[in-house]
This record gives C-alpha cells, sequence and structure tokens, in this order.
C-alpha cells in the first residue's frame, strides 16, 4: 500500500526575500509513522524535481537521520510531476505544511484533480499547517469542494499572525476552508490538534504532524485487513 506525499516547489517567501518551502519535520514526523506502518511512499510537486525544505533543523533527531540519509534527500531530487503519477498506485494523498505550500499548490489544477479524484474513488486525504491548502480548490466528481461540511483544521489565522506572516502570504488558509464550507476547528495556538472527518485527515501545525499520521494509517486499516496488506 503506498501514499503518495505532495510538497511544494515553492521557495520564495512573498517579497520578503526569505526562503520557503516545505517544512522538514512536517515530512520526517510523519515519514517515520508510514515506515513503521510498513507503508511506501512516493513524491509529487508541481513541477517535479527538486523540492525546496524550510525548518532544516538538525535538533530534531528524525530530521537529522533524515539529512543524515543520502538515499532520501535524493528522493526529493527526483519528485514526480502531476502527470506522472498513476493514481492507481495510491490508496492515500499526504501534504506537509510549509509556506510554500500556500504559493503553488492550490492552484496546480492538476494535483486539485488528483485529490478530488483519489477521495472520490474511496482513498483517504490527510493534510497539516500549511498543507490544507493543497485542498481549498480540490473538488468532487459532482462539482463541490472536497472540504465542504466536513470538520477540518490547519494553521489558523491566530497563528499566521504571532509568526507576523498575515501579510506575506497569498490568503489566510483558516478564512479560505471556512469560505469553502470547511466547518473549522482549532487548539490554542500551536499546540496539536487532529481532526478526522470520514477519510479527510487535517492537523493544525507542525506539532500535529506525526498524529495526523498515525490518523490516517488508523483510517486506511479497514482496506488494508480487506486486502490482506499489512
Amino acid at each position: 500500500m503506498r501514499i503518495l506525499i505532495v510538497l511544494t516547489s515553492h521557495d520564495t517567501l512573498g517579497d520578503t526575500g526569505r526562503k520557503t518551502g516545505f517544512y522538514l519535520s512536517e515530512l520526517t514526523h510523519a515519514l517515520d509513522v508510514f515506515t513503521r506502518a510498513g507503508l511506501e511512499v512516493d513524491y509529487v510537486s508541481p513541477k517535479g524535481g527538486r523540492a525546496p525544505m524550510d525548518g532544516v533543523s538538525r535538533d530534531d533527531a528524525l530530521n537529522r537521520a533524515f539529512l543524515d540519509d543520502a538515499r532520501q534527500l535524493a528522493r526529493l531530487e527526483t519528485t514526480l510531476r502531476p502527470e506522472q503519477v498513476e493514481p492507481a498506485r495510491y490508496a492515500a494523498i499526504y501534504v506537509p505544511g510549509g509556506h510554500g505550500t500556500m504559493f503553488d499548490l492550490p492552484q496546480d489544477a492538476r494535483l486539485n484533480a488528483l485529490i478530488g479524484a483519489l477521495y472520490a474513488r474511496g482513498g483517504a486525504v490527510a493534510a497539516v499547517c500549511h498543507g490544507p491548502a493543497a485542498l481549498v480548490n480540490a473538488k468532487l466528481p459532482d462539482g463541490g469542494y472536497l472540504v465542504a461540511g466536513r470538520d477540518v483544521s490547519a494553521f489558523t489565522n491566530e497563528e499566521e499572525a504571532a509568526v507576523k506572516l498575515t501579510q506575506v502570504v497569498p490568503f489566510l488558509l483558516e478564512s479560505k476552508l471556512i469560505e469553502r464550507g470547511a466547518r473549522f476547528t482549532k487548539a490554542p495556538d500551536f499546540q496539536r490538534h487532529v481532526v478526522v472527518s470520514e477519510r479527510l485527515v487535517t492537523g493544525q501545525n507542525p506539532a500535529s504532524a506525526a498524529a495526523v499520521a498515525e490518523a490516517l494509517v488508523r483510517v486506511l486499516t479497514p482496506q488494508r485487513q480487506a486486502t490482506g496488506t499489512r
């Protein structure tokens, strides 16, 4: 059973002169859960090839192990383009955050279609922190937004204000998800918070990454049992 991990290709934080990308711990903590559960992963990004990293702290043991693994780093240099993905191979999609996701994932029609189609055929979709930016324009075959009427969490407006980036990001993620019809839930700033709504799993911030991955594994368990997949 395989999970498709969607990474941003965007590496510039607005007009601040700062670099961005996907947030490393939101990948490494989830990847640790997936690996221990016996799940395989592939990577896709809007441009394919190199996916830029942010939050590259070696103080985090899982980050450090990932950064010291040449094979893992090489995979981030060769991510698939959306048109190279074979959707039938995947039981789920996982989207880690990082501010880069806000700039390219919402506008990528190929990824929007991939996410909506996978969910519609019974797959699971998970995202954490700014990763739910990939969901704001994802639609189901009936034309409705995937998040409409579902419980969802993501990096909150208050958290965006706390990091002083409300005027830098192209939109406020909490507000946009509510606009799309989601029932937004949240915890106090930077506290772990995960919500499961049918086969949609979302988490509020970096502290939620491992818990989102654990919840996704639980969502996939009935399918794995039915197919005899370990």
